[in-house]
């Protein structure tokens, strides 16, 4: 058949034969087509692959194995192992600070450096990093870290070299210079000495200004989720905040520290008005002012003038003004403004400033150099760390509870020398007991060794200061702004978040603050749209019985009903949605930069009460953001239980015995 060939289908071995010669023939034709440059190109590409091409890619494998191994990995190990040992003997500086053992922590400060510096050393020979990315970042974090933790070494080690002399005297452990001659010669030496550390504070501030700068060139998000990035983030952040406040703190508390010679008497004496608040019976800075005195601090050691019931202050100020509306509200039968009742504003300078205006005309007037003012709590812990009991002309006062009030002996005693009627006239200075026993309690500190007090004193007094047992408001503007620095002056605080001071007033002339716990509950209840309604439940319980008030049979009276003004002290702009619990109209009005919610309640012994306001914040919550939030404690309170809730999920449970800031997630 024309066209087509003959397939021999006998023979399979003939069929395969014409296909591949039919395909040959197919190639050859493409062949022909063909450059020939072409050919020649592909004919040396299947030469030369196997030969060069792949030496070469072995070569450069090589090359960066070797690389990593001895530039990356083998240095890599090093520097690890070599940061694990400076992180440990960082732990050991850090226990020895703990233990506030200066001479162990200032040698085990040295020992860090040391090995921070054998750090740094392996973690500069990998300085190639920094030119390839993205390991550049890592190592520049790497370097700004090491540059902020040696400046910080520096600075712990100028603070302990800068308190060590100072170590009998701020109860620290370690010898420190003052030694030798008695108490007060003691006291005047270390206080003549200050002066001599006050550039230390400069070098100390520059370190901690070199710690914040190189932080804050460290970004925390460099570091992913994967492989503990979150952990990094989370540390290096709170590092930052540390490292900010820190150097915050040094520089405000910088001009208090330079003015304190002065201000303790050296070398000219200062005047010091001393305000004793009595806590069982609250008011807003603290309690009722019931008694004062005058000390002298002549190069540290303290010589008390005078003391005296503050009534008799009060008894000589002609032409009082008339009182506020809250005394006139609250407080019977008493139409005039007293010095005792001028503590009406929560914030204790605000309060002091309108004390000032009133003292100023007092016939028993003295020009001070500033005011102190204490409640109970420094007391008993001065008796306690004292061996528990401090005898004054006669009368003894202890520390241990007296079933009478439930509460300490002293705190008995106290009330029934100043307050108990009897069935003769007390005259003279009833109240000044007060000031006799803190003389008291001075001389004993005074008269014992300082390795035996005066440590545990200070640290009490400490502890007493942060908790606002202890205020000061001082007429040197320095020493002012370091004491505000230190949360000293009793003031309420800006702050950006969520915010909230209650703010009571015993208005029942009693001590039933003695026998009233409260238990503050706080809801938030944050919407989708991020606005925020809060509830504060604030519940009173009063389980001991009334006292004998019954003047003609000479009871004491201690427990019986607490007349509560209250006031909420929230953000500015809050608006109020509900409450409940007040006996007057709930009143809403600004000030000290705050929104507040003002009403009265009362509490019976062998009671309860319960308040409760819900309002609205003035701002909302950007998606998966947190919540800053602070909880100011009154002056004069303690032992005050709040529990916080975020929709409907417990968060934080705590005891408000000092300001607290925390942070709150939806």
């Amino acid at each position: 058949m024309d066209g087509f060939e003959k397939i021999d289908l006998g023979n399979p071995n003939a069929t395969q034969s014409k296909i591949t010669s039919s395909r040959t023939m197919k190639e050859t034709r493409d062949v022909k087509d063909v450059n020939p440059q072409v050919i020649s190109m592909r004919k040396r590409s299947k030469r030369s692959f196997p030969k060069k091409t792949a030496g070469w890619i072995i070569g450069i494998v090589a090359v960066i194995l070797l690389f990593v191994i001895f530039g990356v990995v083998l240095p890599g190990l090093k520097l690890v192992s070599s940061a694990k040992s400076t992180y440990a003997q960082a732990k050991l500086a850090i226990a020895a600070a703990k233990k506030q053992d200066v001479e162990s922590a200032g040698t085990e400060l040295e020992k860090t450096k040391t090995a921070l510096l054998g750090t740094q050393k392996n973690f500069d020979s990998m300085g190639y990093l920094r030119f390839i990315p993205p390991f550049n970042l890592y190592y520049s974090d790497g370097d700004h870290l090491i540059k902020a933790g040696l400046a910080a070494l520096d600075g712990g080690k100028i603070l302990v070299d800068s308190v060590a002399p100072y170590a009998d005297v701020l109860g620290l452990k370690g010898q420190g210079s003052f030694v030798g001659g008695s108490a007060q010669q003691r006291i005047q030496t270390a206080v003549t000495t200050l002066s001599k550390i006050t550039p230390n504070i400069d070098k100390l501030s520059s370190s901690l200004s070199t710690v914040r700068n190189e932080l804050d060139q460290v970004n925390p998000n460099h570091y992913p989720p994967l492989f503990g990035g979150d952990k990094v983030k989370t540390i290096l952040a709170e590092a930052k905040t540390f490292a900010d406040d820190a150097d915050t703190f040094v520089k405000e508390a910088t001009p208090l520290i330079k003015v304190l010679p002065a201000e303790l008497g050296e070398p000219t004496e200062k005047k010091y008005l001393i305000i004793f608040q009595n806590d069982k019976e609250l008011r807003p800075t603290g309690g009722f002012m019931t008694a004062y005195a005058i000390m002298r601090l002549d190069h540290g050691v303290i010589h008390p003038d005078t003391s005296d019931d503050i009534y008799n202050l009060d008894a000589t100020i002609a032409n009082k003004p008339v009182a506020p509306r809250p005394i006139l509200s609250y407080l019977a039968k008493v139409p005039l403004l007293n010095l005792r009742d001028t503590n009406l504003s929560p914030d204790f300078i605000t309060s002091m400033d309108l004390f000032n205006s009133l003292y100023a005309k007092a016939g028993g007037y003295r020009k001070v150099d500033g005011i102190i003012a204490i409640d109970t709590y420094p007391l008993l812990d001065a008796i306690d760390i004292l061996g528990g009991e401090i005898d004054v002309d006669g009368t003894q006062f202890t520390t241990k509870n007296d079933s009478r009030c439930n509460c300490a002996q002293v705190i008995y005693q106290l009330e029934a020398i100043t307050d108990q009627p009897v069935n003769y006239v007390k005259t003279g200075n009833r109240k000044g007991i007060v000031g006799d026993l803190m003389l008291a309690i001075m001389n004993k500190a005074f008269s014992s060794s300082p390795k035996l007090y005066w440590g545990p004193l200070f640290q009490a007094m400490l502890t007493n200061i942060a908790q606002k047992h202890i205020m000061f408001d001082v007429y040197n503007a320095d020493a002012q702004s370091g004491i505000e620095a230190l949360n000293a002056a009793g003031q309420i605080r800006p702050f950006d978040g969520d915010y909230l001071h209650i703010n009571e007033a015993n208005f029942g002339g009693d001590k039933a603050n003695l026998f009233t716990t409260e238990a503050v509950n706080q809801d938030y209840q944050i919407k989708s749209d991020g606005s925020i309604a809060k509830t504060v439940t604030i519940n009173y319980k009063n389980p001991f019985p009334p006292s004998d008030c019954n003047l003609e049979r000479g009871g004491l009276c201690l427990n019986s009903l607490f007349r509560d003004w209250i006031r909420i002290y929230v953000p500015k702009g809050s608006q109020i949605i509900s409450s409940k619990g007040s006996e007057v109209k709930l009143t809403s009005y600004e000030e000290l930069g705050k929104t507040v919610f003002e009403g009265f309640l009362t509490v019976r012994p062998q009671g309860t009460s319960t308040f409760v306001i819900t309002y609205s914040l003035p701002f909302k919550l950007a998606s998966d953001s947190k919540l800053p939030a602070m909880y100011q404690k009154q002056p004069g309170t303690n032992n005050n239980m709040y529990t916080v809730s975020v929709n409907g999920h417990q968060e934080q449970n705590f005891e408000l015995t000092e300001d607290k800031v925390v942070t709150l997630t939806k």
